[in-house]
């Protein structure tokens, strides 16, 4: 029986592995260019999304959804609905914070790393992020997607975020989750479906 068991784990673990296969040059470049083409292409963003936390010390995920925002060149909105009301935006060098109506705002110009992950957010939303000089990246295939990994190169940043995964629609080079590796074991994966491009998002949105 546990040699069955053992050859079930194999056989999985097998299956798991070769669903994702390294991309060669030629299609490294044609990706860059088909998310490149894309992201240009995005003047606003509207997507619901569902968060999973996972804790190493917890057996299940935290699990948490709502709505994101975005518009051109760097208003950002994450708009938490269940299982709580909570809102960040991140706007004019600031990061706005609204938790069931109690208000706050962190000045990014005081951090560089809060400017770095700032940067990291919006790129990983619009999927305009792929700078050889901030990271390490590395580039897979997955059944239908495109999936992106990015190591930092910066040691303070790498203090906060071991590694940043982007997993692309393969035929709409948008992204569709992101995933962000802490320094432990511990990592928030965040699932967008729903998406609208290029719609009217009125500036109040983004005024928490």
């Amino acid at each position: 029986m546990k040699t069955k068991i053992a050859l079930l784990i194999l056989f999985i673990s097998g299956s798991l592995l070769a669903q994702e296969q390294k991309m060669s040059a030629a299609e490294i470049a044609a990706f860059k260019e088909d998310v490149n083409v894309v992201s240009k292409k995005i003047k606003t963003l509207s997507t619901d999304f569902v968060q999973y936390k996972h804790l190493d010390f917890l057996s299940k995920d935290i699990e948490t959804s709502g709505k994101m925002n975005f518009k051109e060149p760097n208003l950002l909105q994450w708009q938490y609905k269940k299982p709580y009301n909570y809102s960040i935006v991140f706007k004019n060098g600031k990061i706005l914070i609204n938790d069931e109506g109690k208000k706050s705002a962190v000045d990014i110009g005081n951090s560089k790393i809060f400017a770095r992950i700032n940067k990291l957010i919006i790129g990983s939303v619009s999927g305009n992020m792929f700078d050889d000089k901030e990271f390490t990246i590395s580039y897979f295939k997955l059944k239908g997607q495109n999936l992106a990994k990015f190591i930092p190169k910066d040691a303070t940043l790498k203090k906060y975020i071991k590694q940043i995964e982007l997993t692309f629609d393969k035929e709409e080079a948008t992204v569709v989750q992101v995933k962000l590796l802490e320094s432990s074991e511990d990592y928030t994966r965040i699932v967008l479906k729903n998406k609208v491009i290029n719609a009217k998002i009125d500036d109040s949105v983004f005024s928490n």
